[in-house]
């Protein structure tokens, strides 16, 4: 098999396994004319196909955890965000219920944990794995709990536990953030290390991901699949302070955490030395952001974005970098900021098929409030009609222009993850219902996913606007 040769056709991207069978029965043969295949060679990192740019591998890391000298990074330290392992009952659309959730599984955590130890002083041969419950409606399990339970561990509720996270692109939900109930919690302490923490975190699609590159920051602790197995790369991270032998006073002046930059002092000086000395480390993290989002970077190293964590250059023109910079903090105004943007001119507002500023202007408020504005779930009235949303059965938003789903975040519009994380769902093992119309409801506005809707078709259209407006990349 020594002289044996490896050909490949590339089919086309984002076709199921019927699509291309399809195409490929279409041809009858193999030897078909359209049936163009090209001979495989591995390059030297043994990719066969999509191979890597090498151009990519002279640019700077954003960071890298194997490579040793971090000083050499844009961003050094940084972060998978959260996973739970237990999302049904870490994460919810409403505080109450999550707190409902979590009570439920620390009980009978706590349930199970003194009836093991009953057990195991009259049978020291049981195991923990065969003595356990497994019903999946009062807890799930997993390798760090059943550590837990063998330790004799007993875990308490805390409300304080209790935050705001990004499940998913624009969609937040509160998050229950405590290490013995989420599976792993990587550096996201040293990020957000207290709920009333400041910062900002880049999150990028993580090795190995089937979809596009995709990029997305937020100010609040992300899961780890907001991007495909995200990394985040924070603007700050924090240590924790130590004191030594402080009196009264002075304990109450100092901080419990120390902030730091996350971005290097090397990259800094590498800017400063080709931009000028006012540029700042904010000037270079909103530079990441800003040319992250650019189609020729995207476009150019496709297959290195899938493989590796992104490499960046530095460019050669000075305005450019400024470019970058500046349009990178406008789309961190508006993607952090995403609520308060308002809607979009001429995306059409429909009550019944009524205009609802014409009902607005017709109705007493009294009867406004009679308008229903809960979610079931989102459809567009035809696969491929996307200009309007049902949004329920009395409210439309029609007049969408369709380039505000040019804007894709993590392998889906950004419209089009609002449609499909704000419905109610109800998760098959534990039975645990996750209804978007609490949050409305208890950050006291019914309008909120209207609202929402609304203001990310907004977002949709000024990040098209702006992404298309980036200085063009030479390589």
């Amino acid at each position: 098999m020594s002289n044996a040769k490896i050909f490949y056709h590339d089919i086309g991207d984002y076709y199921s396994r019927e699509e291309k069978l399809a195409l490929i029965k279409k041809y009858h043969s193999l030897a078909h004319p359209n049936m163009q295949w090209q001979q495989l060679q591995p390059n030297e990192h043994g990719d066969w196909i999509s191979q890597r740019n090498d151009l990519f591998e002279t640019f700077i890391p954003l960071g890298d955890k194997e490579n040793k000298k971090a000083d050499t990074f844009f961003v050094p330290f940084y972060s998978r965000g959260l996973a739970s392992a237990r999302d049904s009952w870490c994460y919810n659309s409403s505080k109450t219920t999550l707190e409902n959730n979590i009570r439920t599984l620390i009980e009978f955590y706590n349930q199970q944990r003194i009836a093991y130890f009953n057990t195991i002083d009259k049978d020291s041969k049981i195991t923990v794995e065969n003595f356990i419950d497994y019903d999946s409606s009062k807890i799930t399990w997993n390798r760090g709990l059943k550590n837990d339970l063998e330790k004799n561990k007993a875990i308490d509720f805390n409300r304080d536990y209790i935050i705001t996270g990004l499940y998913r692109p624009f969609n937040k939900q509160k998050i229950y953030f405590a290490r013995e109930l989420n599976d792993m919690v990587y550096q996201i302490p040293k990020i957000f290390p207290a709920s009333n923490s400041k910062n900002y975190v880049i999150c990028v699609s993580g090795v190995g991901a089937s979809k596009d590159f995709s990029v997305l920051i937020t100010n609040c602790i992300p899961d780890i699949q907001l991007q495909f197995n995200g990394q985040c790369f924070p603007l700050y991270y924090y240590e924790k302070q130590e004191k030594s032998n402080p009196t009264l006073f002075d304990a109450a002046k100092e901080p419990d955490y120390i902030r730091r930059d996350g971005v290097s002092n090397f990259i800094l000086e590498q800017a400063q030395k080709r931009y000028g000395n006012r540029v700042t480390k904010e000037d270079i993290f909103y530079y990441v952001y800003g040319i992250l989002h650019s189609p020729d970077y995207r476009t150019r190293f496709a297959s290195d974005l899938k493989k590796m964590l992104p490499r960046l250059p530095l460019v050669e023109n000075v305005k450019d970098f400024w470019h970058f910079s500046k349009a990178g903090r406008e789309l961190a105004e508006l993607h952090i900021n995403y609520e308060a943007v308002p809607p979009a001119k001429g995306v059409i507002l429909l009550y019944n098929n009524i205009p609802t500023e014409e009902i607005e202007k017709g109705l007493q408020s009294s009867k406004m409030q009679e308008i229903n504005y809960m979610v079931t779930k989102m459809r567009f009235p035809k696969k491929d009609q996307k200009d309007t949303i049902h949004y329920n059965n009395q409210i439309t938003i029609t007049n969408i222009p369709l380039k505000a789903y040019d804007y894709i975040v993590n392998g889906k519009s950004a419209i089009e993850w609002i449609m499909e994380r704000y419905q109610i769902t109800t998760h098959k093992e534990s039975g645990i219902t996750n209804n978007p119309n609490d949050w409305a409801t208890e950050v006291g506005n019914p309008r909120y996913i209207l609202d929402l809707l609304l203001s990310i078709i907004n977002v949709s259209l000024q990040t098209v606007e702006i992404v298309n407006n980036l200085p063009k990349l030479e390589f």
